[in-house]
């Protein structure tokens, strides 16, 4: 009798252990659904707080030291930079000094007076908002109707037949960055080529989806077809299309999905997002989920908001690819996985020229080394426009 019961307990219990083992799972795999909801799919703004504080300014330096609200390191980061402030804005430059608390930088002012004790804010784009501050470039408000709407444009003229269409990414939105996220627009103006900057649904101004949801080109490729039409309307061509991040995976779904794509002569991809999967996977590791929640949650999320991972999945078509792409990636990125662009590039060598920059983070090549990166770019439209 002893032993009977002995056996109902052990059962008991390992059946418990089941249970509650399948419930964490499902908790836990629901919870990264959510995560993927919040971080992948809704829309959000990168608007950032002035979280380093101005101790000290020279001639032609600046003394900035971190404070509570400082949440990441770019401050330390090598390479040209933005600095802004209330009512002003400036460029960073070479790094001095450094230590754990405080960066001496070269400091080039732009827009207004900068102020000892003045919160300040790193930015990424280092131009102001304003193009024709920033380069001279005459910029013209334009609108385009497809499919949803209107959508805003910027539009920047030029001599040649051929335009240039900017896709931002996800964290760019305009207008607060459009205008000044491309520090190309100069060399491409200097080339006579026109250029197009865009926004897609889901952007501040610009219409929204009914789901309200970013698809990482798997919706928005018609908007920048929108756009490819509205520019043949006034005179295109041809198009070499820019996508930065998920202006990528906006620019790789055109490339395969529209008609239009024939009158593509190239494309430029900075830190493109290729595999929304991968990507998924990347950042569940940096976080240090482990990898069977993260499987949980990619299938739970699936069957939540219908998403189909092939789909989202454009490195899996790269033997479609028929234009010469220039790609650039930094190896420090923590939002898209370099190794995607590593895959696109072994791929396609035939027509991926791949620049993978040290030490550069997300969306940062150009300012790790302008020079490199515009040549680069030169060398690449020359070949295309002559």
């Amino acid at each position: 009798m002893m032993r009977l019961v002995r056996r109902k307990t052990t059962a008991f219990v390992l059946v418990a252990f089941v249970l509650v083992t399948i419930a964490v799972l499902m908790g836990g795999g629901w919870y990264v659904s959510e995560k993927i909801r919040e971080g992948a799919l809704e829309p959000n703004s990168d608007i950032r707080p002035r979280d380093l504080e101005v101790v000290d300014l020279g001639e032609d330096s600046v003394t900035l030291r971190v404070t509570p609200h400082t949440d990441n390191d770019d401050w330390r980061g090598d390479g040209i930079w933005g600095l802004r402030w209330k009512g002003g804005f400036a460029q960073l430059g070479e790094i001095l000094k450094i230590n754990e608390q405080q960066v001496v930088r070269k400091f080039f002012p732009l827009i207004g007076n900068l102020k000892r004790g003045e919160m300040v804010q790193l930015d990424a784009f280092p131009f102001p908002d304003d193009p024709q501050k920033a380069f001279g470039l005459v910029t013209r408000k334009v609108s385009f109707s497809y499919p949803l709407g209107g959508f805003p444009a910027w539009f920047i003229n030029g001599s040649r037949n051929t335009w240039v269409i900017f896709v931002h990414g996800k964290r760019d939105a305009p207008p607060r960055k459009a205008l000044r996220s491309y520090p190309i627009l100069p060399l491409v103006a200097g080339l006579g080529l026109p250029s197009l900057l865009i926004s897609y649904r889901n952007d501040v101004d610009a219409p929204a989806s009914p789901d309200r949801y970013h698809w990482y080109g798997l919706t928005e490729w018609k908007d920048l077809e929108g756009a490819a039409k509205f520019a043949i309307e006034h005179g295109a061509e041809k198009f070499i299309l820019v996508g930065y991040s998920m202006g990528g995976a906006i620019v790789m779904s055109f490339l395969y999905r529209s008609p239009l794509a024939g009158k593509v002569r190239g494309a430029i991809l900075d830190a493109p997002m290729l595999d929304l999967n991968t990507n998924i996977d990347f950042g569940a590791h940096l976080l240090g989920l482990p990898s069977v929640l993260t499987s949980l949650g990619k299938f739970i999320a699936g069957i939540r908001f219908n998403i189909d991972w092939k789909d989202l999945d454009y490195l899996s078509r790269a033997n479609e690819l028929r234009v010469p792409i220039l790609l650039f990636h930094g190896d420090d990125d923590r939002t898209v996985p370099v190794e995607t662009s590593g895959a696109l590039a072994n791929a396609r060598p035939n027509i991926v020229s791949y620049h993978r920059v040290s030490d550069a983070t997300h969306i940062r090549s150009w300012n790790m080394n302008p020079t490199a990166y515009e040549t680069a770019v030169r060398d690449f439209l020359l070949n295309l426009i002559q």
